[in-house]
């Protein structure tokens, strides 16, 4: 490729990876191998001292993006070097280049038009660090949009891109986005030139808006003035549309419909962090990038837990079918057998169970024979311990006088024991009892 200018020494211009209003970006190529991406802004600067206010700005805010670089962070694109160009005069900044489409690129064909929940959350987990770890240092970005959020292919990180706007004074600044900046996803703060901590976390929010909705709140129709001022305005009057409708209308038609259903379920927080994000008063939003990343790392500790307890239960419900289906065919084949059929060895152990009932019925009924039985050995009371039975005492009221026919008046006294008696006759009908309970006992087996 052909160069269209001389960078600086030692930094070959591979051509345009992509230009616009804010600047332009560059492949560059140091000598070897290593490849970076080189900002160029639009305003040049032609004397390199401090009485030229452009090169005075320049080089404060490039001081600001040197501490960004003093903590690498795995989600932020590594500053390499800055100056000015040879050729033109222009203002630069070379960053290492990242491998892979940015996320304008991954909403366009072929790719769907909208991430699903998972990724969703991947990417605000990955952004809220990137801004976090900028606003730290004092660094705003200022130009947070789709196409300045690249995926690395080799790390699988989505990393923020294209420190410009932060290198620009606050007129250059407020020239730049009024003219030619991504209006659809600026703050209402930005239409002043103001750039604040919040303008950052207003970007974020249009992110996650559009990865979840398939489009940001307030679309561009048209390059014309008419078209970005109505945008503007919007983004400072306009209520924003409802994400969960846009993004029903908006789920991919080769999405299954059990995917389309799963994919609806936005967790209440994302849903939250991004309302949240795009409130019109900046102080409304959250103040900066650390309190942003703690809102996302709580609500995915909830998502994670939701989803691990939400897999128990769907174990829990499958391993519950799979019982209730073998239940219902053990009860089918039990009702429609005509005979139960019994197998050898369970006929063997009914036979054993029977003996050993007919045994335990035997040593009952000798145990009730007024044994003393002492560890399972048997000891009949010999008779001499055995004490007669002591005559039961005569109760008065069981004599009676007795009157006979030939001699009213003679009296003839018969004592009789009616207690004793009647203890006799209870006796007899117990050992009667008793015999019957043996019978039908030995009759059932």
């Amino acid at each position: 490729m052909s160069k269209i200018f001389t960078i600086t020494e030692g930094l070959e211009n591979m051509g345009a990876l992509r230009t616009g209003g804010q600047g332009s970006v560059y492949k560059g190529r140091r000598m070897g191998p290593i490849i970076s991406a080189v900002k160029l802004l639009p305003t040049p600067i032609y004397s390199e001292d401090d009485e030229d206010k452009n090169f005075r700005n320049f080089q404060n805010e490039v001081e600001k993006l040197k501490k960004v670089n003093e903590d690498p962070n795995p989600n932020v694109v590594k500053i390499l070097n800055s100056g000015v160009t040879e050729s033109g005069s222009l203002p630069f900044i070379e960053m290492e280049y990242i491998e892979g489409p940015d996320l304008e690129e991954l909403l366009k064909p072929p790719h769907d038009g909208i991430f699903t929940i998972k990724e969703v959350i991947k990417l605000a987990d990955h952004l809220a660090n990137a801004l976090a770890h900028c606003h730290k240092v004092g660094v705003k970005h200022g130009d947070i949009k789709s196409n300045n959020v690249k995926y690395n292919v080799h790390s699988g990180n989505y990393v923020l891109l294209d420190f410009g706007l932060a290198i620009m004074s606050d007129e250059q600044r407020r020239t730049s986005i009024r003219h030619a900046g991504a209006i659809e996803f600026m703050a209402p703060e930005q239409n002043t030139g103001a750039m604040l901590f919040q303008t950052d976390v207003y970007g974020f929010g249009i992110i996650l808006y559009e990865l979840l909705a398939g489009q940001v709140p307030f679309p561009l129709h048209d390059s014309g003035e008419t078209s970005r001022n109505a945008v503007m305005i919007a983004h400072m009057e306009t209520p924003v549309p409802d994400v969960l409708e846009l993004r029903r209308k908006n789920l991919p038609e080769n999405w299954s419909a059990e995917k389309k259903v799963q994919e609806m379920r936005v967790p209440q927080w994302l849903l939250q962090i991004t309302a949240t994000c795009l409130e019109k008063d900046p102080e409304n939003r959250y103040s900066n990038g650390m309190v942003l990343q703690e809102g996302v790392i709580a609500g995915s500790i909830d998502t994670n837990r939701s989803e691990s307890a939400s897999e128990s239960i769907d174990i829990l419900k499958a391993k519950n079918n799979e019982l209730t289906t073998q239940l219902f065919a053990y009860q089918s084949n039990t009702s429609t057998s005509k005979q139960v059929k019994i197998t050898k060895p369970a006929l063997a152990g009914l036979i054993v169970c029977l003996i050993a009932a007919l045994a335990f019925g035997s040593y009952e009924s000798i145990r009730k024979r007024d044994p003393v039985v002492v560890r399972d050995t048997i000891f009949i009371k010999p008779k001499a311990l055995v004490h007669k039975q002591q005559p039961l005492p005569v109760r008065k009221d069981s004599i009676k006088p007795i009157v006979t026919a030939g001699n009213p008046a003679s009296k003839q006294v018969i004592v009789t024991d009616t207690s004793a008696k009647a203890k006799k006759a209870a006796l007899a009908r117990s050992h009667k009892k008793k015999r019957k309970k043996k019978k039908k006992f030995l009759g059932i087996f």
